[in-house]
């Protein structure tokens, strides 16, 4: 814990009528002890200003700096100093300068007297800076002794691009393929979409050369026909069993593809009962061995006609198949057609994730019948050709032999000897039909995760990684942040099994995905965090003496950080933790800390802050607990553009909601504060949190702080939380005024005052 902490006061940071000698007067008489030098400057976030912190630091008279200045989002470079000295920030610009605004909503001019609010909250601000830094130690990182090979499961185009882009960087792969053959699902294409400029024209796959290079890197150890049995240990010393064998590696590249959908769900359009009714990736195959059909219609996207809410269509459809159900096992009379209809696929969502693709592919294979004389006719309801695969799309359009006309399939029938297509609505009329030699239906792409466990983990959470409803198997790493993490540390999801892609962007992914395991095994050997607190070196502590086994930090943590020991107390496991403090949150008994986060601290900084003993005398009050991921940012880019909130909230930042303990708001509540508002990520399927289940995991908490709070006799109703996004920064002011509005509605808090 230091013992000399020095106060640094950004002058330009202060807005028009804060001074900082008052400022530095009131340090002074409230921290006489703690706080050895206070000093102010024209201009902090200059080397001037560092020259100035770094001078007292030399000279031994501070080993804690408290920097009252800009956000801690910003100017981390220039406020990083040499020597053993802890570093915290108060935002005094966005926060305090920029963020306040009178309660009569007015902003402060030049020459206006120094309103009291204002003088309360940066005072309270500042006493909560000064107070953190007094419950905050330096983090001592646990190192591991680790390996630095890379693991890469898949050996089709994926797995082949992560495994050489390893070697290139210098690291050494084990390359797991379980067939008998590298290559995969591009040894059974014909070519391939566009690969390069100009992305007009299909291309060879060069697969055959790709796997050449793999084999002959003498880096990369190639393991055929064997799967990974067993993956024990943590990022950085896995200990991965591969046909009996365990291999010591650091970090792994999740590249095992993909699937095509069962066909049962293609059967309402004649798939199995019509002959000459295939699947694109049949065709593929076909077209590699040699096209004989000279007329080849092409369905782009059956599913999104259902799911666009084309329900009417959809329902006579049903009704349709349902009566051709019951007559199928009547005798076939002479010259009765076959007619199978479009029923409704919702539950097969895989085929919309896979739109994109299959309107590439209907483009790619259209494109084949057109090169070998015949005519490729396109029905599609959206045709999905995302980014630069438009200059494909319109090639595709110029191309003679190629029809596209935007429809809705109603059925296939059989008649003399060919085939009958049945569209609705279609550019060429209102209903058609279309005699073909072959109907070619798309292909949707189930993730090889979707079938069971891949990575056979021996976490405590099971084999599998956790099953999130939204990505129907797909190895659950699409945050719209870190789209190559999963819930697993050390593991990162590239190509097909991450989420349907083109080979183009597959070999970018793997590149990606291959960068992010270098990056985890780079941190975790200097003992710091990966993402998305990348950096940190401080990793949860637990006091096992206090421990009553209850099991929630083990069945909360949302990346299976910790294990049990046979006797059921948790066992951490530091590298596989990513420092989101969610074990904190659950833990009711306050044993598990980090030294620079624990319950100690922000119970410290809720109890400083000042209430005033009548709301018609100094103003309600409220703490507000923000996500510093989503909900503080915004706040600093609303203060930024000029949007101010109550003069009546203190922020207090989290690393998220999951961290919070319901001990902070009963702090607050038992203190008189008079309302508590929690500001985090989006929660729920499409969830946002960077940490996964955060916010969803502080809701579920709510329940036991509204019994908290009913026993101390105060209102559940005062502690609401919120969703906010890094983008809602017009939304979040609005969020905290209209908070207060219905605050002042509840009147004052009935701790008010003692």
């Amino acid at each position: 814990m230091p013992e000399k902490i020095g106060v640094y006061i950004d002058e330009s940071c202060l807005g028009p009528v804060l001074q900082a000698g008052a400022l530095a007067e009131f340090v002074k008489g409230r921290f006489g002890k703690e706080v050895s030098v206070v000093r102010s400057h024209p201009r902090l976030n200059t080397p001037d200003g560092q020259k100035l912190i770094q001078a007292d630091i030399d000279a031994g008279d501070v080993d804690a700096v408290c920097i009252c200045s800009t956000s801690p989002r910003y100017d981390s470079d220039i406020f990083t100093f040499t020597g053993n000295v802890l570093v915290d920030r108060v935002n005094f610009r966005e926060f305090i300068a920029k963020g306040y605004k009178n309660p009569d909503g007015s902003v402060l001019k030049t020459g206006d007297a120094l309103p009291e609010e204002l003088k309360l909250m940066a005072e309270d601000y500042l006493k909560m800076g000064i107070l953190k830094l007094t419950k905050m130690d330096h983090p001592a990182p646990e190192i591991p002794d680790g390996t630095k090979t890379i693991l890469v499961l898949g050996g089709g185009w994926t797995g082949l691009n992560a495994a050489l882009s390893a070697a290139t960087a210098g690291f050494d792969v084990v390359l797991v393929e379980k067939d008998a053959q590298l290559g995969g699902k591009a040894l059974n294409l014909y070519k391939s979409f566009p690969l390069s400029a100009p992305w007009t024209d299909t291309e060879d796959t060069g697969i055959e050369k790709l796997v050449q290079a793999v084999q002959a890197n003498a880096k990369i150890t190639v393991k055929l026909g064997k799967t990974l049995e067993k993956l024990d240990g943590a990022p950085g010393m896995y200990i991965a069993t591969i046909g009996g064998e365990d291999v010591a590696v650091g970090s792994v590249v999740l590249a095992t593809g993909w699937d095509p959908i069962s066909t049962k769900y293609l059967e309402p359009l004649g798939y199995g009962k019509i002959k000459n009714v295939v699947t694109s990736a049949e065709f593929e195959k076909l077209a590699k061995q040699g096209l004989g059909a000279k007329r080849v219609a092409f369905i782009a996207d059956v599913a999104v006609c259902v799911e666009a809410g084309l329900k009417e269509e959809a329902a006579k459809a049903e009704a349709e198949l349902a009566a051709a159900e019951a007559a199928k096992d009547a005798p076939k009379e002479e010259g009765e057609e076959k007619v199978f209809v479009f029923k409704d696929l919702e539950s097969c969502k895989h085929l919309c994730y896979s739109s994109e693709l299959n309107s590439l592919a209907a483009l790619k294979q259209a494109g084949y019948v057109a090169d070998a004389g015949g005519m490729g006719l396109i029905f599609y309801d959206h045709m999905m050709v995302p980014g630069i695969n438009e200059r494909y799309y319109k090639a595709a359009q110029d191309k003679p032999g190629v029809m596209l006309t935007k429809g809705t399939i109603s059925g296939i029938r059989e008649e003399g000897g060919g085939l009958v297509l049945l569209a609705q609505d279609t550019l060429l009329g209102e209903s058609i039909e279309v005699a073909v030699d072959m109907v070619v239906l798309p292909t949707g792409i189930v993730p090889t995760t979707a079938h069971g466990p891949v990575m056979n983990f021996t976490y405590r959470q099971g084999p599998a990684f956790p099953e999130l409803e939204l990505f129907n198997g797909f190895a659950d790493s699409n945050y719209i942040c870190f789209p190559y993490e999963t819930r697993r540390t050390g593991v990162y999801a590239a190509g097909c099994v991450r989420q349907p892609m083109t080979m183009a962007t597959a070999r970018d992914d793997a590149q990606g995905a291959v960068l992010k395991a270098i990056q985890c095994i780079s941190s975790l050997n200097r003992g710091m965090a990966v993402h998305p607190r990348s950096g940190d070196k401080s990793y949860p502590k637990f006091n096992f003496v206090r421990c009553t086994q209850c099991k929630r930090c083990t069945e909360e943590c949302p990346f299976g950080a910790l294990d049990d020991d046979p006797k059921g107390t948790p066992m951490p496991n530091p590298t596989r933790c990513r420092r989101c403090g969610t074990c904190m949150g659950a833990c009711p008994e306050r044993v598990i800390s980090f030294d620079n986060y624990n319950v100690d601290m922000i119970g410290t900084m809720v109890k400083c802050i000042e209430v005033p003993p009548k709301i018609d005398q100094g103003g309600p009050r409220a703490i507000i607990l923000a996500c510093e991921n989503d909900a503080y940012p915004a706040l600093d880019m609303a203060a930024m553009r000029g949007t101010r909130w109550s003069p009546y909230v203190r922020i207090i930042p989290v690393r998220c909601l999951g961290s919070v303990n319901t001990i902070w708001i009963a702090d607050a509540m038992s203190k008189g504060t008079d309302g508590v508002l929690l500001l985090g990520c989006k929660y729920g399927e499409d969830y946002q949190c960077h940490f996964v289940k955060g916010s969803e995991l502080c809701n579920r908490r709510m329940v036991n702080v509204a019994d908290s709070l009913k026993r101390l006799g105060v209102e559940p109703e005062r502690v609401v939380q919120q969703q906010v996004a890094i983008d809602d920064y017009a939304e979040a002011p609005r969020i905290i005024d209209e908070f207060m509005d219905y605050i002042l509605k509840l009147g004052p808090n009935p701790f008010k005052g003692y």
